[in-house]
């Protein structure tokens, strides 16, 4: 079983976002967004991750990142996708051309 850890990217007044770690590897992220009565989430992992894990990971979530800011709610709602880093694309141009479409960061 993996230790899990997460490292938080961006935090707004109803939701966070965390970079999700084990063994200092990128496994996933978590969107977590806090509604009432419940609480939702999307899960993105890493191909290679199983069940039984994932299924911790999604109690650790609970436990550490839901339970610790302390929110009331009736339930969790997580939505989870697997698959493999396509990497990071913004509209801001980082590159230094002159178009205005997405572009990949690496």
């Amino acid at each position: 079983m993996a230790t899990f850890y997460f490292e938080r990217e961006t935090r707004t007044p109803n939701s966070e976002c965390y970079t999700v770690l084990a063994n200092e590897n990128t496994v996933g992220r978590v969107d977590i967004h806090f509604a009432t009565p419940a609480v939702h989430a999307t899960l993105n992992v890493m191909d290679g991750l199983g069940n039984e894990d994932i299924q911790d990971l999604i109690d650790t979530i609970d436990e550490e990142l839901i339970d610790s800011v302390g929110v009331t709610r009736e339930e969790i709602i997580v939505h989870v996708h697997q698959g493999r880093d396509l990497g990071v694309f913004s509209t801001r141009n980082f590159e230094g051309e002159h178009d205005a479409g997405p572009h990949h960061m690496s």
